[in-house]
């Protein structure tokens, strides 16, 4: 297959879906052969149209005989060999996967100050780790909350880990208020607390918010001048924007480097994918 067949033929996969993009692929296939008459017996049908296919040229490549007979060919393949579009399905998600994590890995560093620097998000772990883990969160968040366990086995386990939490309220306004008492909490020194507090509730409201930053030793009324900040407000907005950048559309997603991990991952793996950061080389350091 020629160089420009090739191409026609990895764009044909790269432009459509599943069974589709199996299909085109193997048009694609017909059309080279039509146009070559490689691997086509002298009596196939291809072979006669193309011999007229001078006399078609003022309507296109082919005329309606020889579409009709590549569309033959090919539904004919397909139907003796329909594990073809299985094969060219998991490619086309294959190659699909390896664009977006370009894309994300792009549009990370591009923006790595918004992302790893932000004024708003509480660290620990070691503030100076050589591998960074971002978590997008929420409070009302079932897999959130079993999260926050993991990455403390994460920075237990690993002594150079940066962990970044940032405040990604998507389940309504309750969530959002936590998110906002959460982040003024860092003011008075007491966020880890009140965010673990927070996550060992089955749901927080506007009702026990309060109550529960009482538990932890907050001054509640500082906490409630302080949530006025509309840099809150700005700092969530920005979060919400780089989440659907990057296709995290649910809570938790995670950041390693520039790898995004959308869903809960537990400790091992996050593990593992600390241990690929350090093996490719770190990114954003």
């Amino acid at each position: 297959m020629s160089k420009k067949h090739s191409a026609t033929f990895n764009a044909a996969l790269m432009t459509r879906k599943g069974a589709a993009a199996g299909a085109v692929a193997l048009l694609a296939l017909g059309l080279v052969a039509a146009g070559t008459g490689s691997a086509i017996s002298t009596g196939s049908p291809l072979r006669v149209a193309q011999a007229d296919a001078a006399k078609t040229s003022d309507t296109g490549p082919f005329s309606a005989d020889q579409k009709q007979a590549i569309e033959g060919i090919v539904r004919d393949y397909l139907l003796k060999n329909p594990e073809i579009l299985l094969e060219v399905g998991k490619e086309l998600e294959k190659r699909q996967s390896m664009m977006q994590a370009a894309e994300q890995k792009r549009f990370i560093i591009e923006n790595k100050e918004k992302i790893f620097s932000s004024g708003h998000d509480f660290v620990f772990g070691n503030p100076k780790g050589d591998i960074t883990v971002v978590e997008f969160f929420d409070y009302n968040c079932p897999w959130c909350k079993r999260a926050l366990g993991e990455l403390l086995k994460l920075t237990e386990s690993d002594s150079n880990v940066k962990v970044i939490l940032k405040e990604f309220p998507i389940f309504g306004e309750n969530s959002t208020f936590t998110a906002k008492a959460a982040m003024a909490s860092i003011k008075q020194g007491k966020y880890l607390e009140f965010h673990t507090a927070l996550m060992k509730e089955r749901q927080v409201t506007k009702d026990n918010v309060f109550k529960i930053a009482e538990k932890v030793g907050l001054d509640v009324a500082k906490l409630k001048s302080d949530m006025e900040n509309p840099e809150f407000d700005a700092a969530i907005k920005t979060t919400t924007d780089i989440a659907q950048a990057l296709g995290i559309e649910g809570t938790p997603g995670f950041i390693v480097d520039t790898k995004v991990n959308v869903g809960f991952v537990p400790a091992d793996g996050l593990m593992q994918l600390v241990g690929e950061a350090r093996k490719t080389g770190c990114q954003i350091c």
